[in-house]
C-alpha cells in the first residue's frame, strides 16, 4: 500500500454500510431507512448521472416500490406496459399476452430509463435519509469482520487517501464487477456468456400498436424488442445469437459503445408495417453493445455480517425482464429480516439469503430456459413457455396479489 496515504480509522454514522448506489443499492437503503434502521451507501462513480436504456420494472417490484411511496413518481416517470406482442419479422402477430394491471395484478408494470429511475430513487435517498446518506467518488477496497462489526477500506477517488470505517453490516450491491463478491468468493465463477451479442438503443419515435405496447419480435436466431418509455422515445434491444454458450473471454459491461454498421444489416429486410425497425435503430443518437451473461448461482452469498444484492449476488439475462425487479425485491426483503432480527444482524443475514438465494437462482435458470428459442412459435407455445416463466419465477397473479406485505411494522 501507497505509504503516503493517509489512513484514518472512523466510524460512519450508525447503519449498514451498502457499497454501490445502483437501483438495488438505493431500494435497499429506503427499506431499511422505512423499517428503522440507518445506512449509508458508498459509490465509486464521480457523478450519479442518467446512464443506461430502458428496463422494466415488473408488478413485484413495483408493489415494493409503491409501499415505500414512491407510485406517484414512478406512475410520472414511467409508460404502464398493457401487453406484450409476439411477431415475426413482416410484422404477423404470433400471440398477446396483457401486462401488468390488465393481466390481473394490483400493480402495473412499467417500462422506464434506467438512468431516470436510478436518479429518483437517489432523490428519495438523499431527501430520507440526508444529503450525506450517499458517498459518490468513493471505492470499496476491501473489508474484514472482527469485533462484532465490519472494517471497510475506502477510497476517495480524487485523493487516493484510504480510511477504515467501521458498521454493523456490508451489503454488497457493487454490480456485476463486484468487488465485495470477489473477496467473498475470490475463486467463484466466471461470467457465461450465452452466446448472444446484444444492442440497446433510445429513438425519438412515436409509439406503435396501443402506444402502450411491448413488441417481441423474431425470426430465426435474431430478435427484437421494443417498447416506448415515455417522453416520446422508445427503447430497443437487437439480440443476435452468433456462437454457442461459454464463458466469456472479454470484459462486460453494460456502457460500451456499438456501431450501427455491426446491428443494421440483422434487421435491415424487417418490414413489420406498425414499426418501422431500419429507421428505429438508425435513429438512436447512441448504441451500447454487450454479450448476454450471466453467472452460475452460488452455493452462499456471504456469511456473518457480510452479504450481496442484485447483480453482485445474482447476474442474469435480461430476457425476463427481471433483473432490476429482482434487486429491488432483494432490498425489501434485506430490511425486512434485519428489522426482524433486532441486534442479531448475522442471523438476519442468513434469513435475508435463504429468503432469496434459491428464488432468484431460479430466475437466473428461467431466464436461460427463455433465451431459447420456442419449438415453433405459435399461440401455444409461446403461451405456454410464458406461463411457465411466471411459475419458476413466483410470479404469478394470484401469488403475489395475496402476498403479505414487506413493510414493517413499527408501532409494535
Amino acid at each position: 500500500m501507497d505509504g503516503t496515504r493517509e489512513r484514518i480509522e472512523e466510524p460512519l454514522p450508525p447503519g449498514v454500510l451498502i457499497a454501490g448506489a445502483g437501483i438495488g443499492g438505493l431500494t435497499a437503503a429506503l427499506s431499511l431507512h422505512a423499517a428503522g434502521i440507518a445506512a449509508v451507501l458508498v459509490e465509486s462513480a464521480r457523478q450519479i448521472r442518467p446512464l443506461g436504456v430502458g428496463i422494466n420494472l415488473l408488478p413485484h417490484a413495483v408493489r415494493e416500490l409503491t409501499e415505500l411511496g414512491l407510485g406517484a413518481q414512478l406512475a410520472a416517470a414511467g409508460v404502464a406496459t398493457t401487453e406484450n406482442v409476439y411477431s415475426d419479422h413482416l410484422g404477423r402477430v404470433r400471440f398477446t399476452e396483457p401486462r401488468g394491471l390488465a393481466q390481473g395484478y394490483r400493480w402495473p408494470q412499467y417500462s422506464i430509463h434506467r438512468g431516470e429511475l436510478q436518479l429518483l430513487l437517489l432523490a428519495a435517498v438523499r431527501e430520507r435519509l440526508g444529503a450525506d446518506a450517499v458517498r459518490t467518488g468513493t471505492a470499496l477496497a476491501g473489508f474484514e469482520q472482527r469485533a462484532g462489526a465490519v472494517r471497510a477500506r475506502l477510497v476517495d477517488r480524487a485523493t487516493g487517501a484510504i480510511r477504515t470505517v467501521r458498521a454493523p453490516a456490508l451489503v454488497g450491491a457493487d454490480g456485476l464487477h463486484s468487488a465485495v463478491r470477489a473477496q467473498l468468493h475470490p475463486h467463484g465463477s466466471p461470467l457465461l456468456w450465452s452466446g448472444v451479442r446484444m444492442w440497446r438503443g433510445v429513438t425519438r419515435a412515436e409509439p406503435f400498436l396501443d402506444g402502450r405496447s411491448m413488441a417481441i419480435v423474431s425470426e430465426g436466431d435474431v430478435e427484437l424488442v421494443a417498447y416506448p418509455i415515455g417522453g416520446g422515445r422508445i427503447n430497443w434491444v437487437a439480440q443476435v445469437r452468433v456462437d454457442r454458450p461459454q464463458p466469456l473471454a472479454e470484459q462486460a459491461g453494460w456502457n460500451r459503445a456499438g456501431r450501427l454498421a455491426d446491428v443494421l444489416p440483422h434487421f435491415r429486410s424487417w418490414a413489420l408495417g406498425w414499426l418501422d425497425v431500419p429507421a428505429l435503430l438508425a435513429g438512436a443518437d447512441e448504441i451500447l453493445a454487450y454479450p448476454m451473461v450471466d453467472r452460475e448461482p452460488l452455493p452462499s452469498w456471504g456469511g456473518g455480517r457480510v452479504t450481496l444484492l442484485g447483480d453482485a449476488a445474482h447476474p442474469m439475462y435480461p430476457v425476463g425482464a427481471n433483473g432490476a425487479s429482482q434487486a429491488v425485491v432483494d432490498g425489501r426483503v434485506l430490511a425486512h429480516e434485519l428489522a426482524r432480527a433486532g441486534a442479531d444482524v448475522p442471523a438476519g443475514l442468513a434469513r435475508y439469503e435463504d429468503a432469496r438465494r434459491e428464488a432468484t437462482a431460479a430466475v437466473v435458470r428461467a431466464n436461460r430456459a427463455m433465451s431459447r428459442p420456442v419449438e415453433d412459435g405459435g399461440e401455444s407455445d409461446l403461451a405456454r413457455v410464458t406461463d411457465t416463466y411466471r411459475r419458476a419465477t413466483g410470479s404469478e397473479v394470484e401469488r403475489l396479489n395475496a402476498r403479505p406485505s414487506l413493510t414493517v411494522d413499527r408501532s409494535c
